[in-house]
């Protein structure tokens, strides 16, 4: 696949794979009794409720132009604390269902993938775009349980935190310059999680990733 097709493809994977996420994230807050997702319009998959413009547009190209993988994120989906039960617990949840529904995506596809393979059966075009899907729905999951804010893998700390005074300060200091934090290790240590999703995937699909 040429490079520009094969952007163009990466990005509508990315749109629709974060699309999923996001309202993944809705769904659960509304099984879990909060319905600000849902009177928002956030429990759709139409990309276009979803997208930020820095996460979903100008980081994945800039990444692209500089040889990296293409990654980013979606405006996050908003859920009220106080209508959860248990609101630490129910707050981890709700940032669970996102990466475990891009993990679902990856798992359905790559199980085709390796049964297209596995019977012989397996076009190179039609094996490098599910090789795609499935590769970045794994990253997407294994990025975003990163625990560093406004990715999903902060909330699940902060659940953890201890109620103390150090564990209020640790993740106030978090929210603070988590987002500088972020940068910082998508540019520096991005590294870090790559062997995680390549495991990940030859698991799923029996195949070492290369396009």
């Amino acid at each position: 696949m040429e490079s520009a097709p094969l952007l163009i493809f990466q990005l509508l994977v990315l749109l629709f794979s974060v699309a999923i996420h996001e309202a993944s994230h809705g769904y659960a807050a509304d099984f879990l009794g909060d319905p600000t997702a849902r009177l928002s319009g956030r429990l759709t998959l139409n990309p276009l409720k979803h997208l930020d413009f820095f996460g979903s547009f100008l980081l994945p190209m800039l990444l692209w132009f500089l040889g990296g993988i293409v990654i980013g994120w979606a405006k996050p989906v908003p859920y009220n604390p106080y209508n959860l039960k248990n609101p630490r617990s129910g707050a981890a949840k709700i940032a669970a269902a996102g990466p475990a529904a891009n993990l679902f995506l990856a798992l359905i596809f790559g199980i085709i993938l390796r049964a297209m393979s596995g019977a012989g059966y397996a076009p190179p075009f039609l094996g490098e775009l599910f090789t795609i899907i499935v590769y970045l729905n794994i990253l997407l999951a294994i990025f975003n349980l990163v625990p560093i804010p406004p990715l999903d893998g902060s909330k699940v700390l902060f659940a953890f935190l201890p109620k103390s005074e150090a564990g209020l300060q640790a993740g106030l200091f978090l929210e603070r310059y988590g987002i500088f934090i972020l940068l910082l290790f998508i540019f520096f240590g991005f590294s870090l999680i790559v062997p995680i999703v390549n495991t990940l995937f030859f698991i799923i699909t029996g195949q070492q990733f290369g396009l």
